[in-house]
């Protein structure tokens, strides 16, 4: 069987790529979402992305045009993004059949986070086959009365992470991510909190590569006693990430991998489509930015944990070529 993997973003990638090195018959189809991912990922399949107006229709308008024909049997996308949304449906109307990676996630808020908790919904419903990170996205699916197959096989992202697992200490330095579509209208009310958070620890060094979006750039001048650096290679955010003490964030990839490098994360979001990390401590929930000097403070002395990581062992892809090859 021939699958088509299908990414648009740079997370869709890193969830993506472990598969590639766990597949022996697949293609790669980009859909020109994060433009600058050509300069490192070869696909076979590119979607030319024209047209003016809402940059989200116009991705979804152009993957049902331009989603090719190929000799694939079965198509896979990941993740909750207008690119996954598109090529699912795409797939759909070919008469492919959809496996979906990263599959069950829920807020059951359609707002939180908007408008990726739409598109987990919609896809899980046309996909043939639900590929869960973990028992509890597998009954979200069951529950929902979700009629595709659905597995429980962890997230692939974490296969990416296994030479930086004997890496992990706990240096003086707290990363800090947030760029959110959610958190657009409060980033100068978070980046206020976090520089005042710096500013009164001074025995720690706050770093926060900063994300290129023009709603989060804007506010860098509120961040004078924070280290800001340039957008990083994944590798050397995933080197700070093992070494850091603290995590403070909105990206639902860091609290997967923090959790894996047994790290705690404070979480700068109203919710999460990810609670195990709650229930095993790896996760707080910080709803405000008025919140986070408590949450902050009452885990600068208290950063150690060695629960096990809930989202998977860091051999997903693996399990998932099993599935595939045993005919799912």
């Amino acid at each position: 069987m021939k699958i088509l993997l299908c990414f648009g973003t740079r997370p869709e990638w890193l969830k993506i790529k472990p598969l590639t090195k766990a597949l022996d018959n697949y293609q790669l189809l980009f859909t020109g979402q994060h433009t600058d991912l050509l300069k490192d990922v070869k696909a076979d399949y590119i979607i030319e992305q024209v047209g003016i107006g809402n940059r989200l229709d116009q991705i979804i308008v152009n993957c049902l045009g331009q989603f090719p024909v190929g000799d694939f049997d079965s198509v896979l996308v990941q993740g909750d993004t207008a690119s996954a949304f598109a090529c699912a449906l795409a797939a759909f109307h070919r008469g492919k059949k959809v496996y979906y990676l990263e599959a069950g996630l829920r807020t059951y808020n359609l707002d939180h986070p908007y408008p990726e908790e739409g598109y987990r919904q919609m896809i899980s419903r046309i996909s043939d086959f639900n590929l869960c990170p973990t028992t509890l996205s597998k009954d979200n699916l069951l529950h929902e009365l979700v009629k595709g197959q659905s597995h429980v096989v962890g997230n692939t992202v974490l296969d990416n992470l296994l030479p930086y697992k004997e890496k992990c200490e706990y240096h003086n330095t707290v990363l800090v991510t947030l760029h959110r579509r959610e958190n657009h209208k409060l980033i100068d009310s978070w980046f206020k909190e976090i520089n005042l958070l710096a500013k009164n620890n001074t025995d720690l060094e706050f770093l926060l590569p900063l994300h290129p979006n023009p709603n989060v750039k804007k506010h860098k001048y509120l961040l004078t006693d924070v280290n800001v650096l340039d957008p990083l290679p994944h590798s050397m955010l995933l080197d700070i990430l093992a070494k850091c003490k603290l995590v403070i964030s909105d990206s639902g990839g860091i609290q997967e991998e923090g959790s894996f490098l047994n790290k705690k994360i404070i979480v700068c979001r109203k919710t999460t489509e990810r609670p195990e990390g709650k229930k095993s401590g790896h996760i707080f929930i910080c709803k405000t930015p008025d919140n986070l000097h408590r949450i902050f403070n009452d885990l600068k002395y208290n950063y150690k944990i060695e629960q096990e990581c809930p989202y998977g062992d860091g051999r997903s892809s693996f399990k998932i070529a099993k599935l595939l090859n045993e005919g799912l």
